[in-house]
């Protein structure tokens, strides 16, 4: 009897491990562990967050359980039917959650100014300033059925389900997507971006770490999308000046004849180099005029250039200048502005 008891104990013990084993091994998933500084932000925010709404939830589980110990139907409680209500009751069950909502709030407003995509980034890593004469990495996205198009304009180079960056240089991504929506998804650097066709996006990002990452699609856009993955290869400057050579050397030209037979649906792409590539391809694209005789649209900008407001700018670019905005001159004329009678 007791080896059975035993037996079933461990049994027992093994398939309660399971879901911690499941938790602790997502713990190394690119989320959590990021390689680049703008998700290792993102990742601190989800934990600060997490941490926050714990604040709630753990002392209402514990107290949903002592709750029921204590009024069991086995224990004399007190019992009082006339009660109706308690200040010191109610300042603990309202400012608890008021005090929860205005900390996510105010983390919400912070977060989404600091780590707007579309902002340069401040920082290359944690206590590391970025230079502000340190042009960034252009990198154009296009997100087709079913691969990412990667075209370095700097370069010359244009790559299919392969992208290699430089480590602790910042990146600017210009996206765009050639007929479906999409979202560019490269978890262990930044969060996802939406592609849309006649619509340019941007997202600036960095990779700290050298290393492998996957990249992906986050929304699905018809047969092929469960295939639609892409390799980040982060790597120092002499491995990425060998691998842009590398590319070149492939000898193959992203024209707009190679561009529109790319551009066919298909599915579990292989990577592919092209060592040339049309300077006007990815505007095009983006203003879907690819084709010979099509007529370009305007498009939607976005915020392709970097935005004009001062929370965009760096100091030297603020300047100075009143902080108060002077009243146009008084228009008896208007009726708002007619003096009272």
């Amino acid at each position: 009897m007791p080896d059975r008891l035993a037996a079933t104990k461990r049994r027992f013990l093994g398939l309660a491990a399971v879901p911690v084993l499941g938790l602790l091994s997502a713990c190394d998933r690119a989320v959590l562990n990021p390689a680049g500084d703008v998700a290792m932000q993102q990742r601190d925010i989800i934990y600060f967050s997490t941490a926050i709404m714990l604040l709630i939830i753990v002392p209402v589980i514990v107290l949903i359980v002592l709750f029921a110990w204590r009024y069991r139907a086995g224990n004399q409680a007190t019992y009082d039917p006339d009660f109706d209500h308690s200040t010191s009751l109610e300042l603990v069950i309202w400012s608890a959650p008021l005090l929860i909502i205005i900390c996510l709030g105010a983390l919400t407003w912070w977060s989404t100014h600091l780590l707007d995509p579309f902002r340069p980034l401040d920082r290359i890593a944690a206590g590391r300033p970025a230079d502000p004469k340190a042009k960034p990495l252009v990198v154009q996205v296009v997100s087709l059925d079913w691969k990412w198009l990667f075209i370095y304009p700097e370069q010359g180079i244009a790559t299919v389900n392969e992208l290699a960056l430089p480590v602790d240089r910042q990146v600017r991504f210009d996206m765009t997507s050639t007929n479906m929506m999409n979202t560019f998804y490269a978890p262990a650097m930044a969060g996802m971006i939406y592609t849309m066709p006649g619509m340019r996006s941007t997202l600036h990002a960095v990779v700290n770490r050298p290393g492998v990452y996957d990249g992906l699609s986050g929304s699905y856009s018809g047969a092929g999308f469960s295939d639609m993955h892409f390799k980040l290869y982060g790597v120092g400057q002499r491995d990425f000046d060998a691998w842009v050579a590398r590319v070149k050397g492939s000898g193959k030209t992203l024209d707009t004849t190679a561009f529109l037979a790319l551009a066919k649906p298909s599915e579990k792409v292989p990577p592919m180099y092209f060592a040339g590539v049309d300077g006007t391809l990815f505007d095009r694209i983006y203003r879907r005029c690819v084709a010979p005789g099509s007529s370009c649209a305007n498009g939607m900008h976005g915020m392709a250039a970097k935005p004009e407001g001062a929370l965009f700018k760096s100091g030297a670019e603020k300047g100075v200048g009143p902080n108060v905005t002077t009243p146009p001159p008084h228009d008896p004329q208007l009726p708002h502005e007619r003096p009272l009678s």
